[in-house]
């Protein structure tokens, strides 16, 4: 990150965010955690979740940011590529992938986790910048563990 945005602290913000989620309802967490990566971590524009509700279709979940686009196809855009890979997605400028779904013409730079819970895919987080090339391979590591935390408190079955 730039001197104006420090890296965060992910070990520490994992702990945080564990003893914010206090409830098993995915919904809450969900809507705890988008609230909590908004708040701490620097230069985002978009923080929500994509649910598989419909096979091969992401439908929006719990978001904090402008209203989002709504339903996204596995065959569209980063949020797309993760649900079908099951692959963290990082892209540094979402203007060079030609599938790109804007939402948002401000974003820039997208990072997208998906969310398998017992071999089948949940979800995705996706989180968006309106600062080229923001998301570092620490930042993926650091919101993989994020997400992790959100898996392992949360009923998602």
């Amino acid at each position: 990150m730039t001197p104006d945005h420090p890296q965060p602290d992910y070990p520490l913000l994992a702990r945080q965010l564990g003893a914010l989620l206090d409830t098993r309802d995915w919904l809450t967490n969900s809507a705890q955690t988008c609230a909590f990566i908004m708040q701490e971590i620097p230069a985002l524009n978009w923080a929500g979740f994509y649910l598989q509700r419909e096979p091969e279709l992401l439908c929006l979940g719990p978001f904090q940011g402008k209203p989002a686009c709504h339903p996204i196809p596995f065959t569209k855009g980063v949020c797309g590529a993760a649900a079908r890979s099951r692959q963290t997605q990082r892209v540094d400028d979402v203007h060079a992938v030609a599938d790109h779904i804007a939402c948002d013409a401000d974003s820039r730079a997208e990072l997208v986790v998906p969310i398998v819970v017992a071999d089948r895919l949940w979800g995705v987080l996706d989180l968006d910048s309106p600062t080229q090339g923001r998301f570092t391979d620490d930042d993926r590591a650091g919101i993989e563990a994020l997400v992790d935390v959100f898996v392992a408190q949360s009923d998602l079955a």
